[in-house]
This record gives structure tokens, C-alpha cells and sequence, in this order.
């Protein structure tokens, strides 16, 4: 079987476990036998095995619900794996597409953004964080315009935006720091080994925040208010996994988010423009309004020119 089908067998095991309704074996093998898979018990077991190897997914049997379960205290964030499936599937439904047909890129348009940059470093250091290798690298910052070389303690590889990131500590400091691989040149992955302090999870930095960047602030209830219109589009695709409907009719669609807020989610409610306002906290609606009072003074500022 291809690789491909193996990862859609993983996939449709998974999602079945997923619904926490302890699926039994015969379920799972007629959810499969409904995709074109046809498999045995000793089969089932196996995969459970290889996903547990693979993926870090704790799949166990509960002998008093007959069924199969996730181990979650044991197991990888589900939520993150999910998205990892998603663009696997993607891919194979593009390649399926590929084989049957060689014109099917004629028919899909992706986005230019440009060329992942640096995407060549992401598999050098994944095996560093699996195998808690230390790595250098030079490091272009935008901020100061230097590039800079740094020693560093890999945890964590974190997506967003179409860009990538990799988080660990620098010179066995306490703190995490954030390096974009786009502009990581010479890397390189030494022999050296560090211990990672089980205590701290750089994962659990980010489930509060939007992006990449977080700060010590606290988590915080902001709640904003959409264009019906509007509104249809930010349902559809949350600003973040907190995201409640609170208000939802002909006049306006008001979301509520629990989130630390960053540079990101300022970012995120000015690009909604005209069709968001801030409700709550006062404090982000008076930084909102003078961010767009001091952009239409730049405007004010061109038309004098």
C-alpha cells in the first residue's frame, strides 16, 4: 500500500477513536471497510501500534466500554495533529489528482506569497528536537537589521502565516525564544545532546495567544463586534480556538475570544477594517482608534505634499 493510503487508514482510525464514543473493533472495520480498507484485528493492532511510534498518539483499549480510546496525559496535542492531517490529506488528494490527470495544476491557482524560504531546514531541525540535539545557527533580525549567531536548545517547530518557526532555549538560559527559519543560515546540527526541562511546555505559551509573538500579560476577554456579513467569515474561520458567538442577527455578529493579547491580535482586528469594532476591553478600543487616527494622519500628511 502507498504511503498515502496508509496515512488516510491512519486518518479514518483516528477520527473514528476521536468522538470519545470508545469505538469497537467492528466499528473501526466497517468505518474502514466504507473507504476501500479491508483489514484484520491483528491489523487494527498494528496500526495502533505504529501510530503510537509514529505520531505519539496513545491509543488504548477500555474493556469496559468494549472500545478504543486516547490516552490524552500520554498523547501528543490532538488538535495539532489534526492540522497535520489536514494538509497530509491535502496533499494526497493533490497527488491522486496529479496521477489521474497531468493537467491538474492548470486548475488550481495557489497563493504568491513566494517560495517557503528556508522550508529546507525544517527536517535538520526536527531531528534535533526528537533527538534533543543542540544546533547553531546565524539569525537575521529584522528589528535591528544584524544577523546574529546563536546556540540553541530545540523544543518546538510552530507554523503560522505560511512561515516557520522554531522555539527552544538559547545558551541554557530559562527562556524561550523564537527564531524565524527564513532566516536561519548555516545551520547546523552538533553531537552535543541537552536534557529539556519536563516542567516547561513551549507549546502551552502559545494556546493563549494568536502567532508568535507572547508576552506576560494576562489572558483577557475581548470581545468584538462584526458586520453580519462580516460576521459569516469569522464563524467560519475563528481568530482563535476560545472564540464564542455571544451575538448573532440582522445587526451585528459579536464573537467573544480568550486570549493574551499581542501584536498579532491588533494585527488581526485592523484587518477587518471598517466591519469590526472593539467592544471590550476599553483599553485595546482606544488603542484601535488611535492606531487608525494616526494612519489617516499620515494620508492627511500626503495630501499636503
Amino acid at each position: 500500500m502507498s504511503k498515502q493510503g496508509t496515512i488516510r487508514r491512519y486518518t479514518l482510525i483516528i477520527e473514528k477513536i476521536n468522538n470519545k464514543q470508545f469505538p469497537s473493533f467492528e466499528l473501526i472495520k466497517d468505518c474502514l471497510w466504507e473507504h476501500g480498507f479491508q483489514i484484520s484485528k491483528r491489523t487494527l493492532q498494528r496500526d495502533v501500534e505504529d501510530i503510537r511510534y509514529e505520531f505519539g498518539l496513545d491509543i488504548k483499549y477500555a474493556r469496559s466500554k468494549n472500545g478504543y480510546y486516547f490516552d490524552e496525559e500520554s498523547s501528543i496535542n490532538i488538535e495539532s495533529f489534526f492540522r497535520f492531517l489536514e494538509i497530509a490529506n491535502t496533499a494526497e488528494l493533490l497527488t491522486e489528482s496529479l496521477a489521474d490527470c497531468k493537467d491538474t495544476l492548470k486548475y488550481i491557482l495557489f497563493g504568491n506569497s513566494g517560495t517557503l524560504k528556508g522550508i529546507e531546514h525544517l527536517k535538520p531541525l526536527l531531528t534535533a528536537i526528537k533527538d534533543k540535539r543542540i544546533v547553531t545557527f546565524a539569525h537575521y533580525n529584522f528589528h535591528t537589521g544584524k544577523t546574529k549567531k546563536h546556540t540553541l536548545m530545540p523544543y518546538l517547530l510552530k507554523e503560522y502565516l505560511n512561515r516557520w518557526y522554531v522555539v527552544g532555549k538559547v545558551n541554557y538560559t530559562d527562556e524561550f525564544r523564537i527564531f524565524g527559519i527564513d532566516r536561519i543560515e548555516n545551520l547546523e546540527v552538533k553531537d552535543e545532546t541537552f536534557k529539556p526541562d519536563t516542567k516547561q511546555n513551549p507549546a502551552e505559551l502559545f494556546e493563549q495567544t494568536i502567532g508568535i509573538i507572547y508576552s506576560g500579560k494576562k489572558q483577557q476577554r475581548v470581545v468584538l463586534s462584526f458586520t453580519p456579513t462580516q460576521g459569516k467569515y469569522v464563524k467560519t474561520l475563528p481568530l482563535h480556538n476560545s472564540q464564542i458567538v455571544i451575538v448573532d442577527n440582522t445587526e451585528e455578529c459579536r464573537i467573544a475570544i480568550y486570549v493574551v493579547p499581542n501584536y498579532e491580535l491588533t494585527q488581526k482586528i485592523l484587518m477587518h477594517h471598517d466591519t469590526v469594532k472593539v467592544i471590550e476591553p476599553q483599553w485595546l478600543a482606544d488603542e484601535i482608534k488611535e492606531i487608525l487616527k494616526n494612519t489617516l494622519k499620515q494620508y492627511d500628511q500626503t495630501c499636503q505634499v
